[in-house]
């Protein structure tokens, strides 16, 4: 089975499990999953669904799925899903991540990726900000991040963070919190 064939497989299944399971997959007490305490089936709904549908692959070393509904300030939806078994993360060659890494080890890269996604588009646009240097530096920042793959160019000289791009962003974000 492609690896299309079983993200498509389990999307319908992590929908199936969504709509059992109830909102997030919040611990019946409101706690987050990852706190302390008595754990309900219900609490890993996403999980479950995961390494049930790896059970059904042959999947043996397991695997990592990241996914996301999200709305942003500027009224754009995107729901996303992306799935891969661990060895295919572990046998990838990890330095070709480094510039994808590299570009959101920028304060102000991450702020511009903030600022676009809140709806500020253009250079000019960003340039009113305070904190983001000039116009230049700005251009030096956005075509780094364009080069990385966060952002791209959206035409009329506005730019804006790829829809593949939303979720992973934000899951980046996620996993880099205390």
């Amino acid at each position: 089975m492609s690896l299309e064939e079983r993200v498509a497989a389990l999307e319908r299944r992590l929908a199936a499990l969504e709509e059992a399971a109830g909102p997030l997959g919040e611990h019946p007490s409101g706690e987050h999953p990852s706190a302390p305490g008595p754990a309900s089936r219900d609490q890993f709904w996403a999980l479950e669904g995961l390494k049930a549908r790896l059970g059904e692959a042959g999947a043996e070393d397991g695997g990592v799925l990241f996914t996301g509904a999200v709305r942003l300030p500027t009224g754009e939806a995107y729901e996303w899903q992306y799935g891969l078994p661990v060895r295919a993360l572990l046998d990838d060659a990890w330095s070709d991540a480094a510039d994808a890494f590299a570009a959101l080890g920028n304060p102000v890269r991450m702020r511009l990726l903030r600022e676009i996604l809140g709806g500020r588009r253009t250079a000019a646009e960003l340039a009113d900000q305070d904190g983001l240097g000039t116009t230049g530096q700005i251009y030096h920042h956005l075509r780094q991040l364009t080069a990385a793959g966060w952002l791209h160019t959206a035409g009329r000289g506005r730019y804006e963070v790829p829809a593949g791009r939303v979720v992973p962003l934000l899951v980046a974000l996620a996993a880099a919190r205390p």
